[in-house]
């Protein structure tokens, strides 16, 4: 939590542009350091508690955008996508196969990978023609 407070706080200066965040006496380098390493250890922790469920990081996105019919990414419909997402194939890998449960992270990756093979073949068909 304490380095959750100060990534709130480091971060406020970096969103001018980074010779105003110098100027206001941020060492902008070392702040851009210290969130990245506290983004990788917030994304290896919430990985090592839930396992691997990397095709709804993939998923959610592209899903959200054709909900919104939006050009831009909408972060917020990405992540309450993302939860909507997660929860649904979690319900299904606890209640598929009543007396075993299939790992999440695999059942993500059965929906997930066609998924996001149809959209490259999608998008390639479309650079084409």
């Amino acid at each position: 939590m304490p380095a959750l407070v100060w990534a709130s706080r480091a971060v406020r200066p970096l969103g001018l542009d980074p010779d105003t965040a110098a100027a206001l006496g941020v060492r902008v380098d070392r702040v851009r350091r210290g969130l990245t390493v506290l983004g990788v250890v917030l994304a290896a922790t919430a990985t090592g508690a839930a396992g691997p469920i990397g095709f709804v990081a993939l998923t959610a996105p592209q899903l959200a955008r054709r909900l919104t019919r939006t050009p831009h990414l909408p972060l917020l419909t990405s992540a309450l996508t993302g939860a909507v997402v997660l929860a649904g194939a979690d319900l299904a890998a606890r209640t598929l196969l009543p007396p075993r449960e299939i790992p999440v992270g695999a059942l993500t990756a059965l929906v997930g990978g066609p998924y996001l093979l149809w959209l490259l073949g999608r998008r390639s068909g479309d650079i084409r023609g």
